[in-house]
C-alpha cells in the first residue's frame, strides 16, 4: 500500500487483497464462495476508491467467488487525506471428508511448486529497505534491471491467484493431493511445515526452479544473505502442492494445461522443517 500510493499505482492492490484470502481458502482444498472489503482512507477520492475497487472485482473474477460488498471509512486525522488502508475477507466451502489438512503426507511425496507472479504481497519492509531508502535508493518510475517496466510496476505486480488451476487438480486427483501450502509472509522456510504433519520435513532442490530477477536484485542491492530471502520471500515459488509420488507429472501436466508454471522442486523427508539444498 505504501509503495502503491508512492507510484500512485492503485490498480493491483485490489487483486493483491482478493489473493491473499482466497489462497489461503484454497490451500484447505476449498472453493471461495463470496468476497467482502474494508476501504479506510484519510479523506474519500472518488477514481482512487474506484480503482481499488475496480482491482477487487477483478481479483474475485480470475478466483470465481462473488464480491458481495463493503465498507468504506472516511477517518481525517487518522489517516492523511491520500492515504488507503485495505483489508477483506473470503468465505469458502469444502466438504469435510475432502479437505486437505496435511494428515495424509508421508515421506516419499512429491513437492509441486507452482510460480509466482513476483514478489507477491509480502516482504515489502525488506523490498523498501533494500532498494527504496537511504542515498542509493532506486527510483520507482525507472527500469534499473532490464525489466522492461518500471521498478514499481515490477513490484506492485498483482499476486497470482491459484484458484481456478488448483480447483482443477482437486477435482481430477482428489485423495492425491495431500497438502497445499499458499506461500506468503515466512516464505518457503515457514508456510510448508505448516502443513505437514510431525516427524516429516520437505527437501527442496534450488535449481529445480527459476525464481524471477526482482529477487537477485532484492538479494544484492539489500545485502541480504539467501536464508533471509527464503524466510521472508517467496523465492519464485507462490504455492506448493504434496502429492503422490506417481501423480505428481499429472499435477504438473494439469497446471501447465491451465496456464501455469509448475515443476517438481523437492520432495518429503522424514525430519522437521524445510531443506533447500
Amino acid at each position: 500500500l505504501h509503495l502503491a500510493q508512492e507510484a500512485n499505482h492503485h490498480t493491483t492492490i485490489g487483486i493483491d487483497l482478493v489473493a491473499m484470502c482466497v489462497n489461503d481458502v484454497l490451500a484447505q482444498g476449498a472453493e471461495p464462495l463470496f468476497f467482502l472489503d474494508y476501504v479506510a482512507t484519510g479523506k474519500i477520492s472518488p477514481d482512487a476508491i474506484a480503482t481499488v475497487v475496480e482491482g477487487i472485482a477483478e481479483g474475485c473474477r480470475r478466483s470465481g467467488c462473488a464480491l458481495l460488498g463493503g465498507e468504506t471509512a472516511e477517518m481525517p486525522g487518522f489517516y492523511a487525506d491520500d492515504e488507503l488502508d485495505l483489508a477483506g475477507f473470503s468465505v469458502g466451502v469444502v466438504e469435510r471428508d475432502a479437505i486437505i489438512d496435511g494428515s495424509a503426507v508421508v515421506a516419499g511425496d512429491a513437492v509441486i511448486g507452482i510460480s509466482s507472479s513476483g514478489v507477491h504481497s509480502n516482504g515489502f519492509s525488506l523490498v523498501r529497505k533494500a532498494l527504496l531508502e537511504g542515498p542509493d535508493a532506486l527510483p520507482i518510475d525507472q527500469d534499473p534491471g532490464g525489466f522492461g517496466a518500471t521498478l514499481g510496476e515490477v513490484l506492485l505486480e498483482p499476486t497470482r491467484i491459484y484458484v481456478k488451476p488448483l480447483l482443477t487438480v482437486i477435482e481430477q486427483l482428489g485423495a492425491e493431493i495431500h497438502a497445499i501450502s499458499h506461500i506468503t509472509g515466512g516464505g518457503l522456510i515457514e508456510n510448508i511445515p505448516r502443513v505437514l504433519p510431525d516427524g516429516m520435513s520437505a527437501r527442496l532442490v534450488r535449481n529445480q526452479w527459476q525464481r524471477q530477477s526482482i529477487f537477485s536484485l532484492i538479494e544484492q542491492r539489500g545485502q541480504v544473505v539467501p536464508s533471509e530471502m527464503d524466510r521472508v520471500f517467496n523465492q519464485g515459488i507462490g504455492m506448493v502442492v504434496v502429492a503422490a509420488v506417481e501423480q505428481a507429472e499429472s499435477v504438473v501436466a494439469i497446471l501447465e494445461a491451465a496456464g501455469e508454471q509448475a515443476q517438481v522442486i523437492g520432495e518429503i523427508v522424514p525430519g522437521t522443517g524445510v531443506e533447500i539444498v
